[in-house]
Parts: C-alpha cells; structure tokens; sequence
C-alpha cells in the first residue's frame, strides 16, 4: 500500500516515546506495531485520533502549500498540515513529520476557511506536469474528500490539545 498518508494525534508521552529511540527503525517499528495497531483498529467513524489520506495527501499538500510537494513550499499554518512540522525520520521511504499543539490549533484554524470553491481553485493551480496525474474533475471531488477528514481530524486534535504526526510510505 504505497504512498498512503496517515494522521496520528499523539500524546505527549506519545511524542516522548517516539523521541526516544535511537534509530529511525526502531522508530518507524514502534510507529507500524504500536500506533497503527492502536490507533487504526478501532472504528473510523468513532476513532478522532487517526485520520487516513489515502494517496490525496500529495493533491492535498499541494493544494495547502504552493503547488509542489516540497518541504517548504507555502506558508504557515497550510504548509504545515501535511510535510511541514518537525521530522522525525530521516531515510527517504518514510515521512513521519510531527505538529506541536500550538500549531495543529493554527491548522485546524486554517483549514476551517477554506471551502469547495477556494479548494478547487487552488487544485487547479497545481502543475500537472510536476504532479505526475492530471487535474481532473474525478480527481479533485477524491482529494476534496480525504480533505474533509482531515479537516475534521484537526479539528478533534486542536480540540484535545494533541501533537500530530503525519506519516506516508514512500
């Protein structure tokens, strides 16, 4: 399942386990048999610690930030939804970018503005060439959707005053 997109909101012992280990595969193990284990097995429709993305998270990004899949592409707070934040790993098969409270508050702010019509007209924005897809109708009502729970899962996050950690298989 390449290239899917997760959000954890994490407690702060959370966040201490994770900063504890020493190598990023250690991290990456704890991340795939702990959190995942704990946080996604539970019904979606009640669980407001974990919001997938699918593969949208790249559109969404992009979308959010300023067209391109870059780290520091955009401003802040939109740019930090996805890629932006702290991370936590460092090889090139894994994002694990973490959120501190403060900023998934200014996030989940964000977020709220934007609408359908904001959303597409930023998705048409987007560089097909640089993408890889092109920008289709089918295509924006998919990212528009998993936009929607994320929207919602910071919402929840802000709300609980949690980190976020924000992670894809590459």
């Amino acid at each position: 399942m390449a290239n899917q997109g997760v959000h954890f909101a994490l407690t702060a012992e959370d966040v201490g386990v994770l900063r504890r280990f020493e190598s990023d595969g250690d991290r990456l193990d704890h991340l795939q048999e702990v959190f995942e284990e704990e946080y996604l097995s539970s019904d979606r429709s009640e669980n407001r610690y974990a919001a997938e993305s699918d593969k949208a998270w790249d559109a969404i990004h992009r979308v959010l930030a300023d067209g391109r899949l870059t780290w520091d592409g955009g401003e802040y707070p939109l740019n930090h939804t996805i890629l932006g934040g702290e991370l936590l790993y460092g090889e090139p098969d894994y994002i694990m970018s973490l959120k501190f409270p403060e900023q998934v508050k200014d996030i989940a702010k964000a977020l709220e503005r934007i609408d359908f019509e904001h959303f597409r007209s930023r998705y048409l924005a987007i560089d097909s060439q640089d993408y890889g897809f092109p920008l289709t109708d089918e295509d924006l009502e998919y990212t528009w959707e998993w936009f929607q729970a994320v929207k919602e899962f910071y919402r929840a996050a802000a709300e609980t005053d949690r980190y976020v950690l924000f992670t894809a298989d590459q």
